[in-house]
């Protein structure tokens, strides 16, 4: 049975480094500060995919998110993670490339996360503990689609970075 509420979970201070390790349920409950990664996935005509979480998230749930990803696991380093929330998210393996660090916080969260960028045009077999749906939306469309709504804050900031860093460019 999927309980993520169970699995382990690096604490982190302000450098990053590991101070300790809980359960994702304590770490949520206490807002404490932990590791994520980000994956935009894009197809090859420029459309990122935007995906509608499920309801027994647990944070943001039923939020439209525009990155695969989620908590890193104790132990494991971004780029482990970022390889197993793919495969488990969208049920294939591909390459990412990684872009920049990114910081966020909010009522919800406080985390220090990695944003990848990868490329591929589906199908996937999508984790449905985790998500009910999925589509390729044109990046300059994203924040202009009312059924996209509500979005996760998180990846409304990632997606302002990405825009920065990238100069707003629509084909990744």
């Amino acid at each position: 049975m999927y309980e993520p509420a169970k699995e382990l979970v690096d604490v982190i201070n302000d450098d990053g480094q590991t101070i300790g390790v809980v359960t994702r349920k304590e770490m949520r409950e206490r807002r404490l500060p932990h590791r994520c990664t980000y994956v935009l996935v894009f197809n090859r005509a420029g459309e990122l995919f935007a995906h509608l979480r499920t309801a027994g998230k647990d944070i943001y749930p039923s939020y439209w998110d525009l990155a695969i990803g989620g908590v890193v696991a104790a132990g494991e380093t971004f780029d482990q993670g970022v390889r197993r929330e793919v495969r488990e998210e969208l049920g294939v393996d591909v390459e990412v490339e990684k872009l920049f660090p990114f910081h966020y916080a909010d009522a919800n969260s406080s985390l220090q996360g990695m944003v990848y960028r990868a490329v591929h045009d589906g199908p996937f077999h999508l984790q449905v503990e985790e998500i009910v749906r999925g589509e390729f939306v044109p990046l300059e469309q994203i924040e202009k689609l009312p059924w996209l709504r509500p979005i996760c804050p998180d990846s409304l900031a990632l997606l302002a970075e990405y825009r920065k860093a990238s100069g707003n460019q629509q084909i990744p």
